[in-house]
């Protein structure tokens, strides 16, 4: 707690998911506003989602696309990838194809997919482009690697395969 009292938006934002994920969306609202005023995108990606589903909060289009569009301006790749998708089911399908390349350059696997099917569909995104998007999108991939980021992917695998294991171990003795 001495971080949320330092005013840490990633400790307030944090907070705000643990409520978020017990059902507490009052709290989380809270703790999420908090952060995204302190200027964290995530926080920001976090009450678009609560404005889409209406998660303890009224469902507001217009309040889902102004924090969508701040965590995507401040760098959520999550976000640039959902505002993409928005576009594209509004038929904007231009601003739909830069927002994948955009999010594809900060390392967004969906958004890469995206810009691929978007240059051989239907050439919204130039070849140049797309190679562009491609090397940029690798040299995100490889600037998050490190050592210590694969020993933890690795055991998170074996964490899920353990407690996948022992679930189905528990649902056969059932």
């Amino acid at each position: 707690m001495k971080r949320v009292a330092a005013n840490d938006p990633v400790a307030i934002r944090e907070i705000g998911k643990k409520h978020y994920q017990k059902g507490d969306y009052d709290t989380a609202f809270e703790y999420f506003t908090k952060a995204a005023e302190l200027g964290d995108a995530s926080a920001h990606h976090e009450l678009s989602i609560m404005y889409q589903k209406g998660g303890g909060v009224e469902k507001d289009e217009k309040m889902e696309l102004f924090h969508l569009v701040e965590a995507a301006i401040a760098g959520h790749p999550d976000a640039r990838y959902d505002l993409a998708r928005k576009e594209g089911r509004n038929e904007r399908f231009d601003r739909s194809a830069k927002h994948f390349i955009i999010a594809a350059n900060l390392g967004h696997d969906g958004s890469i997919r995206a810009a691929e099917e978007c240059y051989k569909r239907g050439g919204l995104v130039s070849k140049e482009d797309f190679a562009a998007a491609l090397r940029a999108h690798q040299a995100a991939v490889d600037a998050t690697k490190s050592p210590q980021r694969d020993a933890a992917e690795a055991f998170a695998e074996k964490f899920d395969v353990y407690r996948s294991s022992k679930l189905l171990v528990e649902m056969l003795e059932y």
